[in-house]
């Protein structure tokens, strides 16, 4: 089985989640990817990030808040994209209604209320840790549809 790690640590801002997409685009880049697949992975860690950054830190009152980015691509009879969103905040109370289509616990920001679902219809597989006051930690799976990558 041959494996790939990468980690980035960002500030949480907005102005950061650009950067990771990049930095995730180059990392799967050399995968046998369809661009498909390539636009779904970079929208799932845009929802993760902006979810982290703007719902994770509220009401956050610690210094320099931020967002760990952990992402591992494996390869053995298939090829699997696995990436961690980590945030240290405010944490989610309760999962369950967070990942109701259209909720939002800040209706007035425009786009709110569909991170999960679009992660969810873009991914394979979608695990949510999250401790009130201790932060949440999203992972995000997916399996590549060719079977091997170049890197085998």
């Amino acid at each position: 089985m041959k494996e790939n790690k990468m980690s980035i640590t960002i500030n949480a801002v907005s102005e950061n989640i650009p950067v990771v997409r990049v930095a995730v685009t180059s990392f799967i880049s050399n995968l046998e990817i369809t661009l498909d697949e390539l636009m779904e992975i970079k929208t799932a860690v845009s929802e993760a990030l902006t979810n982290a950054i703007e719902h994770g830190y509220t009401k956050y009152s610690g210094d320099n808040p931020v967002v760990i980015l952990n992402a591992k691509f494996t390869s053995d009879e298939e090829d699997h994209v696995e990436i961690e969103v980590i945030d240290y905040g405010v944490g989610i109370e309760d999962i369950e209604l967070a990942t109701t289509p259209a909720y939002t616990s800040k209706p007035e920001l425009e786009h709110a209320g569909m991170g999960f679902t679009i992660m969810e219809s873009f991914m394979d597989e979608i695990i949510i840790d999250s401790e009130k006051d201790s932060g949440t930690k999203i992972t995000l799976k997916k399996k590549l549809r060719n079977k091997k990558s170049k890197m085998s």
